[in-house]
């Protein structure tokens, strides 16, 4: 995928790629007990506060997602996307 098919979520002055390791990573925050301590670590975030903020701007539609389904999915929505401007 090119650069400007990149899924970026701006966390403080960082920015979070979303992929598929990092969509499996946020896929089993939501399905387990994992804290929001072990979701920063596992994304190599500062705090839990960051690891918060990107949650609370991650889509709800983008966490249904089957990792290996990313790719194809995301460039049907920058195309759609592409379409409405």
């Amino acid at each position: 995928m090119g650069s400007e098919e990149r899924f970026v979520v701006k966390v403080g002055d960082k920015e979070v790629e979303i992929n598929e390791e990092t969509l499996r990573i946020l896929r089993r925050y939501k399905r387990t007990e994992m804290t929001l301590e072990q979701l920063a670590a596992a994304l190599g975030l500062e705090s839990w506060e960051e690891a918060y903020e990107l949650v609370k701007k991650i889509p709800a539609w983008l966490l249904d997602i089957e990792p290996t389904m990313w790719r194809v999915i995301y460039k049907k929505y920058v195309m759609e996307k592409m379409k409405q401007q």
